[in-house]
């Protein structure tokens, strides 16, 4: 296993990543771009019900959020849960072909890649620092 990559801003490579795709093709390539960087612990899951499940089971410190799932037409929904389960929630990366889909409100949970994309471009945001907006900090004092 390759060693967590550090990033030119010294940000390190989130060790734990869950892959919400339904392409398995598509998935396998952000599986290897992920190990590339040295992340540890890669989940992948197909639907919505697998990603709550692992959710619900293991929280990752990241998760690339496919839009589009099989089973459901509104897999952004996934991030809005995400982003409530407390004050220092997964990064989420959304991964679609449609972005004028996502609401904006959900839409500024995280980076969007638009597919196709180059699975090293979901790298390249894992490693750039997180941002953090004011209601990210003020969420994280309220509940500290």
């Amino acid at each position: 296993m390759s060693e967590p990559v550090e990033s030119r801003r010294g940000t390190v490579a989130p060790q734990r990543v869950l892959i919400v795709e339904d392409d398995a093709i598509l998935a396998l390539a952000i599986e290897d771009a992920l190990r590339d960087i040295g992340v540890a612990e890669i989940t992948i899951c197909t639907s919505t019900e697998e990603a709550l499940s692992a959710l619900r089971s293991n929280r990752p410190d990241a998760l690339v959020l496919d839009v589009h799932l099989a089973d459901r037409d509104d897999g952004w929904a996934i991030a809005e849960v995400v982003d409530r389960v407390g004050p220092n929630p997964p990064r989420i990366i959304f991964s679609t072909g449609a972005p004028q889909d996502i609401p904006a409100n959900i839409a500024e949970l995280g980076a969007i890649l638009e597919k196709p994309y180059d699975p090293s471009d979901l790298a390249t945001v894992l490693l750039e620092p997180r941002r953090t907006g004011i209601f990210q900090r003020l969420r994280s004092r309220l509940t500290s």
